[in-house]
């Protein structure tokens, strides 16, 4: 009987001792078990469908495009490595010790791998930026791709960058307020509802001129803002300006945007369309609303300035309305 007893207590006691060790056991498995995910800083699917996994917060952080690189660092973060377009077209001051690491279209490879970049910001939209994806993933190099055009792809841009940086009040302050502003200007817009100008928005280059595709950024403003874009009936206007067609519109507003050397830009419209007589008789032109529009606000990506950009427009558009 006492040998039984004691078996007995024997086998509770290691009963105890198997089920005190067993939550010990499972959460180890638990934790093995996790993926890298999940176990990342950070995951999100970029906008060429691909997911991307930051193990840690980025600390050397490369942009292949101006507009990524000013979106980077209005979400707080810094940068090793930038494009050319950051200097020389946006006028952004990056802290000393930034590297150029070539243009938006020809980045050098070598340059970016030789800084050790921790993540990197391309375009879905620029074939060269593409052409990099397997250089990066045989490097083991995170990056992501973007596709900016709208206010909209702006703003998911920054939560993802916000997101990784950890800065919910950039985000406030540089994605939800701005679209607060333009949310004030389509509403003061809404006001002059049932008066929908017409307008034509040109694309200017130093050898040619054409309009603007429905797709562009800035005719998405203007459809947000109510306008009539006339190159929506008439298609060959985004191969060719056609006067005839112009004048058979008669637009309200005729609107610019140049590319590349804007003096050089204008002056072929001078001696291109400007030059046929019928121009002149144009109402936008006789009511001084044919108008070259700023290049910061309309050719490049406006960032954290999108509300400016719709309220530049709004006050043109409807100047009685919008203050």
């Amino acid at each position: 009987m006492k040998r039984i007893v004691t078996l007995l207590i024997a086998l509770s006691l290691l009963c105890l001792s198997l089920s005190g060790c067993g939550p010990a056991k499972d959460a180890a498995s638990v934790s093995s078990s996790l993926s890298e995910e999940q176990k990342a800083h950070y995951t999100f699917t970029d906008d060429l469908g691909n997911t991307v996994v930051l193990k840690e917060a980025p600390k050397r952080v490369v942009s292949l495009m101006g507009s990524y690189a000013e979106t980077w660092m209005l979400a707080g973060g810094t940068l090793a490595g930038v494009t050319e377009d950051v200097i020389s077209e946006r006028g952004m001051e990056v802290p000393e010790g930034t590297k150029i690491i070539g243009t938006v279209k020809n980045p050098n490879a070598e340059e970016i791998l030789n800084l050790s970049p921790d993540f990197i910001l391309l375009s879905t939209d620029i074939e060269s930026h593409v052409k990099l994806a397997d250089t990066l993933k045989n490097a083991g190099i995170p990056h992501a791709y973007f596709q900016v055009e709208y206010f909209e792809d702006y703003l998911n841009m920054l939560k993802v960058c916000t997101d990784i940086t950890g800065r919910d009040d950039l985000y406030e302050q540089n994605g939800v307020q701005i679209k607060q502003q333009i949310d004030e200007v389509r509403k003061q817009v809404r006001l002059a509802e049932g008066n929908a100008p017409t307008v034509l928005p040109i694309r200017a280059l130093s050898t040619a001129a054409k309009a603007l595709p429905s797709d562009n950024m800035v005719c998405k403003m203007l459809e947000d803002l109510g306008a009539d874009n006339i190159a929506t009936r008439h298609a060959s206007l985004l191969e060719e300006l056609s006067m005839e067609e112009i004048i058979e519109e008669d637009p309200d507003f005729i609107f610019v945007i140049t590319m590349g050397d804007s003096q050089k830009a204008i002056d072929a419209l001078k001696s291109g369309i400007e030059a046929n007589p019928a121009w002149n008789s144009l109402s936008a032109v006789k009511n001084g609303r044919y108008l070259v529009l700023p290049k910061d606000l309309f050719h490049y990506k406006p960032n954290a300035k999108w509300g400016e950009s719709y309220a530049y427009l709004a006050r043109i558009l409807y100047p009685d309305v919008v203050s």
